[in-house]
């Protein structure tokens, strides 16, 4: 520490120890004032100890980001616990630290850096200038860093993780989150995110060394460094030519009639889905002018999900009505995600779910498979995955055609980690999701990736308009031949952790101590599975199949009528989130009646579950 010093509060020498009454927090201010060089976040946590404002600067001191189902995500500004030049430095030293001990030969390989279009004034933090401070600290350490020069969509890293055999990668990204958020999301050799134990042992790291090394703030080494290399043009052109590889229809998608229209949610994905667009054979889709180039306020829409649906695509919709495009694509910021739109005969549009559109790329990447497939091709080596809170679709697709269908734990890790053991294994994997519109077709990528999949929706769309169907009209006839999967997926806020915990620990004890519920209102319980504890009532040794998940709450609950519910917490957001689905065999087709006992479940759960008037929870609203 510091000597002491009576000092102006006003200059920028503010010394330590403070006295502020808690030992803690007086060392956490000194070591942020000593270590961090951003004058905007230094003078923020100045204001706060000159006014006083010991609860805040204790929120912001005393704790530290962890590693969610996307890495580090958090709004931007000063503070151990928020995203910022400094925890950014402190971050990418951890990874230093971790990478030298897991490969020998990192400094021969090298790391990727990417990052998307996000900003913030008051604290002078945007995406570009975190992703050139991750390569500085690389570049001191002399490791070779693949900085791309300008932003790029999310799978793009991983994608160039692979490509150029590097240990690692960084996106800086914080994808759909509100304006105030940014992140940095960690991607293995694999190219797949890092799953555990890597995130423990990388937080272990970081908290070893959070003091800046020398060198770590010389941002000036991404200009004069000859180990920083920009790989954009290299895997640019890498990634479109491997995108030919799920284009079957190139000749009639140049002749279609069919228009697109494309909104890129002010983020990164117009220039690439352009590009796409270019490789599948079509005309460039129309975009959305006033959502074209890239906005870090995000000013046209309330939030910058496409998945809230028609009330944040107006714009998309009025010019798709203005241009007579039938279609219109929709990617979240940084590209990893696609929401789809299509104008029905009554002038309504059909905003399709997560688990609807998979229903449709479920079908039609092994339709594709079945018609171009070579002779010796076995369909008993072909896979299909989606994570744990997924329509169970492609399950029954995958049972009536012969193909292997697998679950994974929430998160697109999951599904990275287990393409890649599937693939040495000698297996194809056509299609995999996540119901929050992260869909990968192929394998190109370890990461959902909204850039192929508009190019692919399409494509789909154009050979069905060809036999003069609606991509509505398919999705019907789909679940005709497999059964009706009717889901509902929305959630509620929570801003108290100790009100999240009860709520679980409430269903762990239900009518008495460790006994799960057996009804939900008067609907009666068959099976429930707790990955939060590992217990699965379903399993002869009462064991989850699913990986144990203990840093995270999720209870799944299969009735007696054939639905699925589960209740989990997000990785990312301060949110309780439901998925219900009614899995229907092909027989049941009264889609009315399904849709109302749906609802009465969902009802049930929500009053006997979730008790939100009790436990303060608000409502999803856009």
């Amino acid at each position: 520490m510091a000597e002491n010093a009576e000092g102006d509060l006003n200059s920028n020498v503010l010394h330590a120890p403070y006295h502020t009454g808690d030992p803690q927090l007086d060392t956490a201010i000194g070591q942020w004032l000593r270590w961090d060089k951003n004058p905007k976040t230094k003078e923020q946590i100045e204001n706060l100890l000159r006014n006083g404002m010991n609860k805040e600067l204790r929120d912001r001191l005393c704790c530290r980001m962890t590693f969610g189902t996307a890495g580090l995500r958090s709004a931007m500004g000063a503070g151990f616990c928020y995203i910022n030049d400094l925890t950014v430095i402190q971050s990418t030293q951890g990874m230093y630290k971790y990478l030298e001990r897991c490969f020998s030969d990192f400094k021969q390989r090298g790391f990727v850096v990417g990052y998307d279009t996000r900003g913030q004034v008051t604290s002078s933090c945007s995406s570009q200038r975190l992703a050139k401070l991750t390569a500085a600290v690389l570049l001191a350490k002399d490791i070779p860093v693949y900085l791309f020069s300008r932003y790029v969509p999310t799978p793009f890293v991983p994608y160039a993780v692979q490509e150029l055999k590097a240990v690692a990668g960084v996106m800086i990204t914080a994808s759909h989150n509100r304006k105030e958020d940014n992140g940095y999301k960690v991607y293995w050799e694999n190219g797949a995110q890092i799953t555990s134990p890597h995130d423990k042992e990388i937080l272990k790291c970081i908290e070893e060394c959070v003091e800046p090394w020398n060198g770590s703030w010389n941002d000036n080494l991404v200009n004069t460094s000859p180990l920083k290399r920009d790989p954009l043009q290299d895997i640019c052109r890498r990634y479109m030519e491997d995108l030919q590889k799920i284009c079957f229809h190139r000749e009639l998608n140049s002749k279609t009639t069919l228009k697109f229209v494309h909104t890129s949610f002010h983020g990164v994905g117009h220039d690439y889905v352009q590009l796409a667009f270019q490789v599948f054979g079509f005309k460039p889709p129309i975009p959305v002018p006033e959502q074209k180039d890239p906005d870090p306020d995000f000013s046209t829409v309330k939030c910058p999900n496409p998945e809230e649906g028609e009330s944040v695509l107006e714009l998309s919709l009025r010019l798709a009505e203005k241009e007579s495009a039938r279609i219109v694509l929709a990617t979240d910021p940084d590209a990893d995600r696609l929401a789809v739109a299509e104008l029905q005969e009554n002038g309504d549009w059909k905003v399709f779910t997560g688990n609807e559109l998979a229903a449709l790329f479920g079908w039609w990447m092994f339709d594709c498979w079945k018609k171009n497939k070579s002779k010796n091709a076995d369909v008993k080596d072909v896979y299909m995955l989606a994570t744990t809170v997924s329509s169970k679709i492609l399950k029954a697709i995958a049972l009536k055609e012969g193909f292997h269908f697998e679950e994974t734990l929430p998160g697109f890790k999951w599904i990275g980690s287990r393409i890649k053991d599937l693939l040495e294994d000698g297996k194809e994997v056509l299609f995999s999701f996540e119901e929050s519109i992260g869909f990968l077709c192929g394998t190109s990528v370890l990461d959902k990736d909204g850039v192929s999949a508009a190019a692919v929706v399409a494509e789909m769309a154009s050979y069905l308009e060809t036999m003069d169907i609606t991509l509505k009209q398919q999705l019907i006839k789909v679940y005709e031949k497999y059964g009706y999967h009717i889901s509902k997926t929305s959630y509620f806020l929570c801003y108290d952790p100790t009100t999240i915990k009860s709520i679980f620990e409430r269903l762990r004890n239900f009518d008495s101590p460790k006994e799960y519920p057996k009804f939900c209102g008067t609907f009666p319980i068959l099976h429930v599975r707790d990955v939060t504890t590992g217990y699965d009532s379903s399993q002869p040794n009462k064991k989850s199949v699913l990986p144990m998940s203990k840093n995270s709450q999720m209870i799944t609950f299969t009735f007696q009528n054939g639905c699925v519910a589960t209740l989990r917490t997000s990785g990312t957001e301060p949110k309780i989130k439901y998925y219900t689905e009614m899995c229907a065999s092909p027989e049941q087709s009264d889609t009315a009646l399904l849709e109302e006992e749906l609802k009465k479940l969902i009802d049930a759960l929500i009053e006997h579950f979730l008790e939100p008037s009790k436990n303060g929870l608000t409502w999803r609203s856009v």
